[in-house]
């Protein structure tokens, strides 16, 4: 697993999930809104579950309760894990950091 990525280096965020129903489609509905009002461009959100992360993938964000998976599905992406479908944290220090062309970090390990 990575533990960094430079934000100006992502073009694809993949938002991972078990099933892909409910809050998860809420969450990444979310992300999109707060990166587009906060005009990052040029960065793709896409809903996978976690058993289809692609291996290529570069940031993976995921439920705590998945991060394993994520991390063996997409070894060489960073992995961000989150604690609540909505509002939690993660979401806008991950806007803040393409905004502020900030290095994005692993909180898995």
């Amino acid at each position: 697993m990575a533990n960094s990525i430079n934000s100006e280096e992502v073009t694809k965020i993949i938002f991972a999930c078990e099933a892909g129903m409910g809050s998860s489609v809420m969450s990444v509905s979310s992300l999109k809104k707060k990166l587009k009002k906060a005009g990052v461009q040029g960065v793709d959100v896409v809903h996978v579950a976690a058993r289809e992360i692609p291996e290529n993938a570069q940031l993976v964000i995921v439920h705590k309760g998945l991060s394993k998976v994520a991390v063996a599905k997409a070894p060489n992406a960073v992995v961000l894990a989150f604690n609540q479908f909505l509002n939690d944290p993660i979401f806008d220090k991950v806007v803040a950091a393409f905004v502020q062309k900030e290095v994005i970090t692993s909180n898995v390990g």
